[in-house]
């Protein structure tokens, strides 16, 4: 079986979420949530507590490889540099572990779970939710985003062997 990490980047909130294929080619979710970060907090303390949270996460699962949404343009420059910061730090993270690194955009990953890359948000929850045989749409939303992504490398793992 192989194990993948998905990791949606945000400033406040990154959602994360390791899932696993089945024998029988099915997916099933092992884990996922948000890691939190205080608005109180200097941007530098906040890093540090996502590096600590996610390296705590990659330890306790030894996912084999990982998925990272990549940043599409944000017409907020300011959250667009803290959200590049975050994925900064998500990244080497990924890297120190050393896992194989999927990066995907936003369109991309809409279309590998619904097969429409202009699907909305509850289009792809949905989607994520029927995948994964959950009873209801995972939530926080960036969680459910965190395992869209980790679906979406699952799969382009195993088209690509």
């Amino acid at each position: 079986m192989t194990l993948v990490l998905g990791i949606d980047p945000g400033t406040a909130t990154i959602g994360y979420a390791l899932v696993h294929d089945l024998p029988d080619g099915g997916i099933a979710a092992v884990d996922f949530g948000v890691i939190q970060t205080s608005k109180e907090d200097s941007a530098p303390t906040r890093l540090v507590q996502l590096y600590e949270r996610l390296n705590q996460i990659i330890f306790l699962h030894h996912p084999d490889s990982a998925s990272v949404e990549k940043l599409f343009f944000q017409k907020n420059i300011s959250t667009a540099i803290a959200v590049g910061q975050a994925r900064g730090v998500v990244m080497l993270a990924l890297a120190q572990a050393g896992l194989e690194i999927g990066e995907y955009t936003p369109n991309e990953v809409k279309q590998a779970v619904t097969g429409y890359g202009s699907a909305d948000k509850r289009q792809v929850q949905e989607m994520v939710r029927i995948l994964l045989s959950l009873e209801k749409i995972p939530k926080p939303d960036d969680a459910a985003d965190a395992l869209a992504i980790a679906i979406t490398h699952l799969n382009t793992r195993r088209y690509s062997e």
